[in-house]
């Protein structure tokens, strides 16, 4: 291979990493990597602080860490704020360590599922909803509410998906912007 066509082969697999790279989203300020886990991006996330310490007090890293696959619905900081004063704190002691993880996999869906998936199986179903289990057994369901995927709890709290498709080595993460609280 002459000169020319290695620097045209370069240049060529630089412009396929990079639209490969830019299909992933940035979150919380930080890139995230298809070929990390969810724990290892999650970590690098500003706007996950509050979700990377709950799953560490909670002894769920190894979990997230694991093949997998699985989606997780990512409560930013904001959403954790929103909680009743105290919530937070109340669920990091260790004496709640069941009722941590029974909140953080009620977040937690077994399987990869896009957002386009997700949206396909609410618009086809006769109620406008997708019904499906959280790893925790807490019934979640989405709905498309214009060009959203919203996501409701037992409660019928609702958390919008608001950056989707986080691509992740075993699995994916949508961003949201509430946290799911399950009965």
């Amino acid at each position: 291979m002459n000169f020319a066509a290695k620097i045209a082969a370069a240049s060529l697999a630089a412009s396929i990493a990079t639209v490969a790279f830019a299909e992933n989203p940035m979150v919380g300020g930080a890139a995230m990597f298809e070929t990390k886990n969810i724990v290892e991006n999650a970590v690098n996330s500003a706007d996950h602080t509050t979700l990377v310490a709950a799953v560490q007090a909670a002894g769920l890293v190894e979990t997230l860490q694991s093949p997998g696959p699985f989606t997780v619905f990512a409560p930013v900081n904001a959403a954790f704020a929103e909680l009743p004063e105290g919530t937070v704190d109340t669920l990091l002691k260790p004496e709640n360590k069941d009722m941590l993880v029974k909140v953080l996999t009620a977040h937690v869906v077994a399987g990869d599922w896009s957002a386009a998936e997700i949206a396909r199986q609410a618009q086809a179903s006769s109620d406008g909803f997708y019904h499906f289990n959280a790893v925790s057994g807490d019934a979640l369901s989405a709905k498309v509410v214009g060009n959203s995927v919203w996501i409701y709890d037992e409660s019928g709290n609702a958390g919008r998906v608001t950056i989707a498709d986080v691509d992740q080595s075993n699995g994916v993460i949508h961003v949201v912007d509430a946290v799911l609280v399950p009965k």
